[in-house]
């Protein structure tokens, strides 16, 4: 038996968490990118054969990284240095064109198999790459979550796998194409959220010898990793908080791992100490940003939560609120993950507004059935789509649904206290996101969102309908009040 021991460092959704946050006690640090530069460094330093791998979602969701458009966060991940990175499906959020010039800008390799030229059947992106290591080569393949394609939904050229049936056989053509017996290991990188990893590697024929899936999108938090037909299945949440550890022994006779031991480490200012060179590049950045945002929006009455958004938040609902009063209809959805953090204020500035709704966009107007509005909430309300890879959504006020969970329906809905009429008419705002991929967010098709009425634009730019609501507006206060309520029985 010829073995060789190897550790893999894994990140998934950092989404632009650049900086250290303040723990308890005084002086005590968790996160951010120079303690986490100081832990994969040593790391690199103690063990002998160290990758560090990121499975998605490097941009988006902070003020510096929204600025620079995700220069910046490219140029520190050269300073990171990973070994191979996969697409998330924020990585397109600046769009196609800037997804190629970022992904010319790193100095490590980007996979993705299933981004595809359709007109010509070409991928779009390196579908894999092999790492020789001790004598060993190790295969990683990008596999990204179908909200890619809505991301893309407006560009024709492009196209992309969006069932899991399809994605395996995307990864099964590849390991046929070019994995032999020299190839020692192979790891899928993927974004496309832990229930679906499972339902992947389910699927995964056991002779192409795919042996680990580490995945990102669903932020998942594990104690250890998952086992489904002996693939393992791990992912480290989100942000720079925590990176996962593997410590693996392969063996090269059969391609296999015949040990492992995983954690989740916590990167706080006990276990690394910060790069402060890496601090002072980071620092850079913060300082052109801070001179431009540092001004003051408003002040609420109290700090405004958004803990999780699988559920009625105080945020959720001011944000929502405004957006209806903006609007004028009688149900704003929000979507839940456009809120890019879990709490704001009480002192706001407009680095702190711009970073916790991070993703501007159009809002739209439709005029609804009642019936189709209450298949909108049966949808969304399912236990189902309130997992860590559901769309979820918040509403306005004056809007109140019960759903039942052990009957999987919708036992009430009313708007103002009047329950919505099959026959009635109803209207929404939405953002433009949610209004372009409504079939698989909402479950309505445009078709059927416009049979009414033609779409309103009730605004180009929300982002800039909740500044200047903000910049009018102080000591504002907003409390979970039972918009949403879920029963386990009837």
């Amino acid at each position: 038996m010829h073995t060789k021991k190897f550790t893999i460092l894994h990140s998934n959704d950092m989404h632009g968490d650049f900086l250290a946050e303040s723990m308890g006690g005084e002086g005590e640090l968790i996160g951010g990118l120079a303690l986490l530069s100081d832990y994969v460094r040593r790391v690199r330093k103690e063990e002998e054969n160290v990758l560090y791998v990121i499975a998605g979602d490097m941009v988006q969701g902070s003020i510096i990284d929204s600025e620079y458009r995700g220069i910046s966060t490219i140029e520190i991940m050269n300073y990171l240095a990973p070994d191979v990175v996969s697409l998330g499906n924020h990585e397109l959020d600046y769009g196609l064109p800037h997804l190629l010039f970022l992904e010319k800008m790193a100095n490590f390799p980007v996979v993705n198999a299933n981004l595809y030229i359709k007109k010509y059947n070409k991928r779009l992106m390196q579908p894999y790459h092999i790492i020789n290591m001790a004598g060993f080569d190790i295969m990683f393949i990008g596999i990204v979550t179908d909200a890619v394609l809505a991301s893309l939904k407006m560009d024709r050229e492009i196209g992309t796998f969006i069932s899991l049936e399809e994605a395996s056989a995307e990864v099964g053509k590849i390991c046929n194409a070019y994995k032999d017996e020299d190839i020692d290991l192979t790891i899928l990188l993927t974004h496309i959220g832990f229930e679906s990893d499972q339902q992947l590697a389910a699927l995964l024929n056991p002779q192409w010898g795919v042996d680990m899936i580490i995945g990102g999108h669903s932020h998942t938090i594990l104690e250890k990793p998952e086992l489904v037909n002996d693939v393992l299945i791990t992912q480290a949440g989100t942000g720079t908080d925590q990176i996962g550890r593997f410590d693996i022994v392969v063996d090269d006779d059969t391609n296999s791992i015949v040990e492992w031991k995983w954690q989740l480490i916590p990167i706080d200012n006990s276990m690394a100490k910060p790069d402060e060179e890496l601090q002072e590049y980071i620092d850079s950045f913060k300082e052109v940003v801070d001179r431009k945002y540092n001004t003051i929006v408003c002040r609420f009455a109290q700090k405004l939560t958004h803990p999780r958004r699988e559920e009625e938040t105080a945020l959720g609902n001011l944000f929502a609120d405004i957006f209806g009063q903006r609007a004028r209809v009688d149900v704003a959805f929000v979507g839940s993950g456009s809120i890019r953090g879990t709490e704001l204020g009480p002192l706001v500035t407009l680095g702190d507004l711009r970073s916790i709704f991070a993703f501007d966009d159009t809002l739209y107007k439709f005029v609804l059935s009642g019936e189709h509005l209450k298949q909108i909430f049966a949808r969304i309300l399912r236990p189902e789509n309130r997992n860590s890879e559901g769309e979820c959504y918040q509403v306005n006020g004056g809007v109140k649904t019960v759903y039942v969970d052990a009957t999987r329906e919708l036992e009430s809905l009313t708007i103002n206290g009047q329950p919505v009429k099959d026959d009635g008419q109803y209207s929404i705002c939405l953002q433009g996101y949610h209004y372009t991929n409504s079939a698989g967010n909402i479950g309505l098709t445009n078709e059927a969102l416009t049979a009414i009425e033609q779409p309103r634009v009730v605004t180009t730019s929300a982002r800039d309908v909740l500044e200047e609501y903000l910049r009018s507006h102080q000591n504002l206060s907003s409390k979970v009040e039972g918009r949403l309520i879920y029963k386990t029985v009837p």
